[in-house]
């Protein structure tokens, strides 16, 4: 016998096919990164030509955030965008806001957005360092307690056509968290961990960083279970079993470890980890500058998350493959993984094709192949692969839904 939800649900489908659709505009799941396509940068005047550059700025921050990577901006196409930034200009708006004076003379582009949570998650977006090689000209800002503002809204529908066009990678705004630990070393030997109510200067830089580029930042609480696991001498020795263990209550897609050496002749000395995948790769940190230390291997990270996620946005759809998901058991969790699965930048196009007690099955075209479809979901945690019957060969991908 059908189910009242089978039932219900094919009802629906026949009679009411707009509700179905606008399943298609729920928030996607995990850590989705918003605001990726608007910024706010500050401005002298409200002049043309101020605003002219401004546009400008802001949109070369945008890219950024939008592709994951620092190099696009010398594509030839990003180029030309830039010089015609106005044309993908959807709306913006002036505004006043006190600021500290030191933080608007060393950045173009600010942008607040960081989410609170119980394990202080950076999810927002920011302010990107515009590069004096390509060309950007540094505005001119007045040390001011109370900055003018021009906050911008660009077309996300022109800047994907722009990247689709070049065959620029796209990095979909559902990104993978980076857990963050760091173990600190004064100049008499001295170590600990890098904690919110001692090293706010650290933490914020990060969050800057991670602001300002999209990135999914997650610090642990270090609390008694947090310290009983991982202590500042496992840290320092980059103790790889020891922190992945200690990490695993965060459910974060990849773990930075950091170790850091004040020296006496105030040089940052460091190594850096990182986890991810199955893999973790080591390197060397140096620099007389605490945020140029911090940013090299953040910027290296990024990098290497948005070419493992990114794909290049096709002019016609590239693959299909069914998604079979067990566990729908009513309407709101249908709702919920329509929403999540229709938001994500790699599907295209989405219908139901089976329906069959709690087994729904969904036939997506793909702008980018299965594989990629099968990584991009597994940064979700709601949806269980059931490894005997998935093949990412075969575009069959089967999942339980566990929420």
């Amino acid at each position: 016998m059908k189910s009242f939800f089978t039932f219900t649900l094919r009802h629906l489908m026949t009679r009411f096919p707009i509700l179905i659709i606008s399943l298609l505009c729920g928030n996607a799941y995990g850590l989705p990164v918003s605001g990726i396509y608007s910024e706010r940068v500050p401005v002298a005047n409200e002049s043309d030509a101020e605003r002219k550059q401004a546009f400008k700025n802001a949109l070369q921050i945008v890219l950024v955030r939008a592709t994951g990577e620092q190099s696009n901006i010398s594509h030839p196409a990003v180029q030309e965008a830039l010089s015609n930034a106005q044309s993908y200009v959807e709306a913006f708006r002036y505004f006043s806001e006190a600021v500290t004076p030191t933080l608007v003379n060393r950045r173009i582009g600010l942008h607040q957005g960081i989410a609170d949570s119980a394990v202080e998650l950076t999810v927002g977006d920011s302010q990107d360092e515009l590069m004096p090689n390509q060309g950007q000209q540094n505005a001119t800002v007045p040390t001011v307690d109370e900055q003018r503002f021009i906050e911008v809204e660009f077309s996300s529908v022109s800047i994907e056509q722009m990247l689709t066009e070049a065959r620029i990678p796209l990095w979909d705004s559902n990104r993978p968290s980076v857990l963050v630990w760091m173990a600190l070393q004064d100049e008499s030997g001295n170590r600990s961990l890098m904690s919110s109510d001692i090293n706010s200067d650290i933490i914020n830089l990060i969050r800057v960083f991670a602001n300002e580029r999209g990135l999914p930042v997650l610090f642990p609480v270090l609390d008694f279970e947090d310290r009983r696991n991982l202590n500042e001498d496992l840290v320092w020795r980059l103790d790889e079993d020891a922190i992945r263990s200690a990490s695993l209550r965060y459910g974060a897609d990849s773990i930075l470890t950091g170790r850091l050496h004040f020296t006496s002749s105030e040089e940052l000395v460091g190594l850096w980890q990182f986890q991810f995948q199955g893999e973790t790769q080591v390197f060397d940190g140096f620099s007389t500058d605490l945020e140029a230390y911090l940013n090299a291997p953040l910027e290296r990270v990024t990098a290497q998350l948005a070419q493992y996620f990114a794909i290049v946005p096709e002019l016609e759809l590239a693959a299909s493959a069914i998604l079979r998901v067990d566990g729908i058991s009513d309407l709101q969790d249908y709702s919920a993984l329509v929403a999540y699965i229709g938001g994500l930048g790699l599907v295209d196009k989405l219908a139901t094709s089976q329906v069959s007690g709690d087994r729904l099955e969904l036939r997506l075209g793909l702008v980018g192949d299965v594989q990629q479809l099968y990584e991009l979901i597994a940064l979700d945690r709601d949806l269980l692969p059931i490894a005997s019957t998935t093949a990412v060969s075969s575009g069959l991908l089967h999942y339980r839904w566990t929420r």
